[in-house]
């Protein structure tokens, strides 16, 4: 009997559940025919604003100040090795490290 209680409960939910998604994709399928009125902030403000000279981020400029065009991350294989030995520089040349040699810790 307790069997029957539980088939008849996971079916109900399985109806309830295929219910919702039909609802919801229903629903997504009107809300992307849909159209929206502009936002506020596609509305210029001030027209007299100085904002039309826009200076670039200096991290975007070389050293002679020209903008770079080019990619910023170039990702670079190298050896587990030498990441090792370069974090391990890295490491004992920071200050806290020396200031551990100084003392006699290591």
């Amino acid at each position: 009997m307790l069997h029957l209680v539980y088939v008849f409960a996971f079916t109900t939910l399985a109806f309830i559940a295929v219910g919702n998604l039909i609802r919801n994709l229903m629903v997504l399928g009107s809300e992307s025919t849909r159209t929206y009125p502009p936002k506020l902030t596609d509305i210029p403000v001030e027209p007299n604003r100085i904002s039309s000279t826009q200076v670039p981020h200096p991290e975007f400029l070389d050293d002679t100040g020209t903008l770079i065009k080019e990619p910023l991350l170039v990702m670079r294989s190298i050896t587990v090795e030498d990441a090792r030995e370069k974090l391990d520089a890295l490491y004992n040349s920071s200050p806290e490290s020396s200031a551990k040699d100084d003392q006699g810790e290591v």
